[in-house]
């Protein structure tokens, strides 16, 4: 619902800053790649979300298989406790294997709480609350953000999980980040590889 800028916009700032920049034709496999390896990922993409969460269009990403990944969002990239919860973007499968009860359709806007099932608590801890393993989920279908989506299914390929932490693209304190320039910034000085 927000702004959205064009390649050659971003490409322009890009360029005008002297920031090193490569085109991938694979960006969804690339990018699965990168955080199947352990990479925390700046996605910035299309219209900027309307509300109070990133939906996949200005976002920070992680592996959710890991206490580790969320600890490095939070000490490198966020800058707060690391104890503080994140939350994942999962495909619509994901959200009847990992997740208990039935999913509302605010659960596409990462509105609303679950518990998590066993399998959930064992392969997506990143994304769980500490103290008693509920999240909020995203779940994100091709009609409602297919880039995101083809993320999600390539990472499911390679990591054997259709869910990835994701957490606004800001620094702790900052708004969300809405230009190209602005994205260029948080990168540079939050902790994203």
């Amino acid at each position: 619902l927000g702004s959205e800028y064009t390649n050659e916009e971003i490409i322009e700032t890009v360029e005008t800053l002297k920031v090193p920049y490569e085109r991938v034709d694979t960006v969804p496999e690339t990018v699965a790649e990168m955080l199947s390896e352990g990479a925390i990922v700046g996605w910035y993409q299309g219209c900027m979300e309307g509300g109070p969460r990133a939906l996949g269009n200005r976002s920070i990403l992680a592996d959710p298989r890991t206490i580790e990944s969320r600890d490095n969002v939070n000490k490198y990239v966020k800058h707060r406790e690391e104890w503080r919860p994140f939350a994942p973007s999962m495909l619509p499968e994901e959200a009847e294997r990992f997740l208990e009860g039935n999913i509302s359709k605010a659960s596409y806007f990462m509105i609303d709480t679950y518990e998590t099932t066993a399998e959930g608590e064992a392969e997506i801890p990143a994304v769980l609350h500490p103290s008693d393993a509920t999240t909020r989920p995203q779940i994100v279908t091709e009609d409602r953000n297919r880039r995101y989506y083809e993320l999600l299914q390539a990472f499911k390929s390679k990591a054997g999980v259709g869910a990835v932490l994701n957490t606004s693209f800001n620094d702790s304190g900052e708004p969300i980040v809405r230009t190209p320039r602005e994205a260029v910034r948080d990168f540079y000085s939050m902790g994203l590889d």
